[in-house]
């Protein structure tokens, strides 16, 4: 494999590693640098809020939109670690997921949501994505394909080849 895409490339790079697939409600755990411990998550819903967190934390990437609530908002959670790197990108990059890994890379959180790359690391592709749903549906497809081998859905990842 030429790894090409394997890299980390910004202070709050994830490694995302999904070990479960219970009918299509995915279950695994992420990893930065600032941490040696995993991040654990039930549902996609709840890594993106731990993801959020993390990069509520990390002031970066600097939010485009403010949140709103009706109610009271929670003080914001401190992570045990100051801002300082422990871990190295060789060592992120080594963990991998039972079903699938991905290298995520936030460049923006604009229009109250997210933009930025994803890798799919066993078949090292990296595509843009423009929010939080479309960078779902691009796990989802990929976890997909390796759930059921045959399946065409990958359109995204595996552009059809032009008809002549």
């Amino acid at each position: 494999m030429s790894r090409t895409q394997w890299y980390i490339g910004a202070p709050n790079g994830v490694v995302l590693c999904v070990n479960v697939n219970r009918g299509g409600e995915l279950g695994g755990v992420f990893y930065h640098s600032y941490s040696f411990d995993p991040v654990p998550f039930e549902g996609i819903g709840q890594m993106t809020l731990r993801m959020e967190r993390l990069y509520d934390w990390l002031r970066f990437p600097y939010p485009g939109t403010n949140n709103r609530s009706f109610g009271e908002i929670p003080k914001p959670t401190r992570l045990v670690h100051e801002r300082k790197r422990i871990m190295k990108d060789d060592e992120l990059l080594s963990r991998h997921g039972d079903i699938g890994t991905f290298i995520i890379r936030v460049q923006h959180r604009q229009n109250s949501s997210w933009q930025g790359r994803i890798t799919w690391m066993e078949e090292d592709k990296t595509i843009q994505f423009r929010s939080v749903w479309e960078m779902i549906k691009l796990i989802e497809s990929a976890v997909d394909k390796v759930s059921e081998s045959e399946s065409d859905e990958l359109s995204e990842w595996f552009p059809e080849e032009d008809a002549e």
